[in-house]
């Protein structure tokens, strides 16, 4: 059982000024990261011999979303010894529903209710975003371009849910890795900014990156979309794959009659099979507008990375076997059956 910190030792815990304030895997399973209370909880119920009571407790979301946060979860109460069941990763739930509930000693979870919770609620929160998009996209690719929107200590954590959520593709390398894939993407506008041209940009991509990677040119630099994206067709032809709009909101973002207009003059020089890519500022409506008026595969940020953590409240519904709750709530383990067993962790 890892070893956990106690309440008499937070005082002169001392941290590393120049130390990156993100918490360590180790600091999240010492206990660190939880709300004191929970030590001064645990210290209180070991001088009254009563840490070690069994209790039953239950977690329920404030409001409707896609469950994930599940695997995270086991690693924090690994070797515990508690009994875990929880709704399968990627399961929709219903506000008030539970979609996790824990068996054992308190002392074996209670100083983790913070962490958990907070895994739980923002992993959710970034399920239900993807999963909100992808279904906008109408089976068309959705690729997380978020990890830039938030602290690197969570980013990975983030397009790693993205992609177990829906998400085909994700750019953050260690997020792509987690979810055991190759990270997705292009170059940003910076190239073609030091370079000066789209299509000395295109050329070089093509001669030096590996076959495997996708010929898809950003044409929203310099000039016009639809003359960029016929100058790049141009340029390679056959080995261009797709063309990237990313327009700026301060020249109105992508919009349904930009996309229609390049997919015209495309198809109508002869370039049918080039795809177009749109990223920027997207959400469900718009990616579901953009969809329709010929867009092949979104990049989507902020709006799964922003997503607001779904709140997630952990109650004891059962101590010593007996069902029991605070005022408001009914006592004793609710019954559901879309939890699955999870095993003894």
């Amino acid at each position: 059982m890892k070893k956990a910190v106690k309440f008499s030792e937070v005082k002169g815990f001392k941290v590393d000024p120049e130390r990156f304030y993100s918490a360590t895997h180790e600091e999240i399973r010492a206990g660190l990261t939880t709300d004191i209370y929970f030590l001064k909880t645990q210290e209180i119920l070991e001088q009254l011999g009563k840490a070690d009571t069994v209790v039953g407790a239950e977690i329920f979301a404030r409001r409707p979303g896609v469950f994930a946060g599940l695997d995270e979860a086991k690693l924090l109460l690994a070797d515990s010894g508690v009994e875990v069941w929880a709704l399968p990763e990627g399961t929709e739930f219903a506000a008030k529903e539970p979609v996790m509930q824990i068996k054992g000693p308190y002392s074996a979870f209670g100083i983790y209710e913070t962490p958990l919770l907070g895994i739980l609620a923002s992993s959710s929160a970034w399920a239900t975003a993807t999963r909100e998009c992808v279904e906008a996209a109408g089976g068309k690719p959705v690729l997380c371009f978020g990890a830039r929107h938030l602290h690197p200590a969570v980013a990975p954590a983030m397009e790693r849910t993205a992609l177990k959520a829906g998400a085909v593709g994700a750019s953050c390398i260690l997020g792509a890795k987690l979810a055991g894939r190759e990270p997705a993407g292009t170059v940003p506008h910076a190239l073609f900014l030091i370079v000066g041209d789209s299509v000395e940009v295109a050329l070089a991509y093509d001669r030096i990156m590996p076959p495997d990677s996708p010929r898809t040119i950003l044409v929203d630099t310099f000039k016009d979309e639809a003359e960029e994206a016929l100058r790049v067709a141009a340029a390679l032809g056959e080995r261009l794959e797709g063309i990237r709009l990313d327009t700026p909101s301060e020249r109105g973002g992508v919009t349904p009659e930009l996309v229609r207009e390049v997919r015209y003059r495309l198809d109508a020089a002869g370039f049918g099979w080039v795809k177009i890519f749109a990223s920027g500022g997207l959400w469900p409506e718009r990616i579901r507008e953009l969809a329709e008026a010929g867009v092949d595969a979104f990049g989507v940020g902020s709006y799964i990375s922003g997503a607001s953590p779904i709140d997630m409240t952990l109650d004891l519904k059962e101590v010593e076997g007996k069902p029991i709750a605070k005022r408001g709530r009914l006592p004793g383990l609710r019954p559901n059956p879309k939890l699955v067993y999870c095993g003894k962790m």
